[in-house]
């Protein structure tokens, strides 16, 4: 695709982004050739998913056979369309030239079974009008028609789910039979041919939700757009395809199928994340009155050891409730971490720090962490920040802390400019970090000195999250 410009490959990835609906109707094999040089190259390829596929090998960015080149440069250079006789004889071969802005930038072959009995007499002759429609568009640089959906989003219809061809007034011309299955499912018992299709479904309104403003439009094929209806717990998604021959509209393909259960299924899931929204905020409130009742229980301890105990696990809880706040704001189980701690780091420093100032910085980021971690590695940051300070900075100081993340791997550096380590038992803060690193973080952890003087503490865990 060296030759075209960027305007040209965008409207080719359009083609080939929108294509799978001339393959399923035309039930062919299709195969986009562009000009490489001096060559001409398969730059794409796409299967019918109504008729068994001609190539069942792929050979995107092969070039085609001297003879068949030939043709190939003859429909490029003319910019008509070429039907080309197969040595084989056991498909129909037929190109048609791609064009855009009045200039042809590409062929597209359509490679058809000779298969006579392949689908039902009265569904051939309709496909092959439609057929026959949009390859007239491809040729005229009409198709993809701009604004319309790129591309398939979950539910989107194809020609297998159901297909309607209506005239340019919205008269049904045409109706496969799941087309017709999902409209009784929304209630149209007569039958559609010869009848307006917008009338018949929008028609009765009984029992019908809000009306997407889009619908009638999509249902006359003048948009080319998407839109739903739902009528007693029924969803059916149409899409329109206008059929256009220069400036004239010579109807549409309307293309439909009942997405219900696929709706059903994202209301459940809408149920469900609010819920663990909701179990999250009740658990970060429910955390800060435990954190609230520990604060003043230590301001009435009588013993300064146990003011010190009841302040250090008030400080946990309070760790913990900022990793469900920011749960609860979030519609998965993967939280930003970055913005947890730098909270967390606030806290620490003003509930460990005095008199003795001490000045933190923070530098790169955690990245996103799944729920299961955020808590554990709230927790470890915590009570290595508040152990450098309190230990490690009596008389204040720097605390500086790095993060570096590469996909899973994550490297943490806490350092401080203070006293250094000191040869005394472990505590109970630095068993929980240590027992969290190895069990929940699946990592390690280092004390050491620094040669400038102070700590340094290296952590390299594995984390999961997007």
């Amino acid at each position: 695709m060296a030759n075209l410009s960027t305007a040209q490959r965008d409207w080719l990835h359009q083609l080939t982004g929108d294509w799978q609906i001339i393959a399923d109707i035309s039930f062919s094999d299709l195969v986009l050739y562009v000009r490489s040089g001096t060559e001409m190259v398969s730059a794409a390829q796409a299967r019918p998913s109504t008729a068994a596929t001609v190539h069942e090998t792929d050979f995107v960015g092969a070039r085609p056979q001297e003879w068949f080149e030939a043709k190939l440069v003859q429909t490029l250079d003319t910019g008509e369309q070429m039907y080309v006789d197969d040595p084989a004889g056991e498909v129909d071969v037929r190109l048609v030239p791609v064009r855009h802005d009045g200039q042809v930038i590409a062929v597209m072959a359509l490679v058809t079974a000779k298969r006579g009995d392949r689908v039902p007499t009265e569904m051939l002759a309709n496909y092959e009008t439609l057929s026959d429609a949009l390859l007239r568009m491809v040729e005229q640089g009409q198709f993809p028609i701009d604004g319309s959906p790129s591309g398939y989003r979950h539910g989107t219809p194809r020609v297998p789910d159901g297909l309607i061809h209506v005239d340019p007034d919205g008269v049904a011309l045409y109706a496969s039979p799941n087309a017709v299955s999902h409209l009784r499912r929304l209630g149209v018992e007569q039958s559609i041919i010869g009848t307006v299709l917008a009338e018949l479904v929008t028609g009765n309104s009984e029992g019908m939700h809000q009306v997407d403003e889009a619908l009638p439009l999509v249902l006359m094929g003048r948009a080319a757009w998407m839109a739903e209806v739902e009528r007693n717990d029924v969803v059916v998604m149409l899409r329109a395809v206008p059929l256009l021959n220069g400036k004239e509209r010579e109807g549409a393909i309307i293309l439909c199928r009942d997405i219900s259960e696929l709706r059903r299924q994202e209301r459940e899931l809408m149920s469900k994340d609010s819920t663990i929204r909701e179990i999250n905020h009740r658990v970060k409130n429910n955390l800060q009155t435990v954190s609230a009742l520990l604060r003043m229980q230590a301001r009435r301890a009588g013993s300064r050891k146990t003011r010190t105990a009841l302040q250090t696990a008030q400080r946990r809880v309070s760790t913990i409730a900022v990793v469900h706040e920011k749960l609860s704001q979030t519609i998965d189980e993967v939280v930003d971490f970055d913005q947890v701690f730098v909270p967390v780091m606030r806290m620490v420093r003003d509930v460990a720090v005095t008199s003795n100032p001490v000045v933190t910085t923070f530098s790169g980021n955690f990245g996103r962490v799944a729920a299961e971690q955020a808590t554990a590695l709230g927790v470890v940051m915590n009570e290595i920040i508040t152990n450098s300070i309190e230990h490690g900075l009596p008389d204040g100081g720097r605390l500086d802390i790095k993060a570096e993340r590469d996909g899973q791997n994550l490297h943490i550096e806490v350092s401080d400019d203070g006293v250094g380590m000191k040869k005394h038992k472990p505590g109970l803060g630095t068993q929980i970090v240590q027992t969290m690193v190895a069990g929940e973080l699946h990592g390690t952890i280092d004390w050491k000195n620094r040669e400038s003087g102070g700590t340094v503490v290296v952590l390299d865990l594995k984390i999961r999250g997007a």
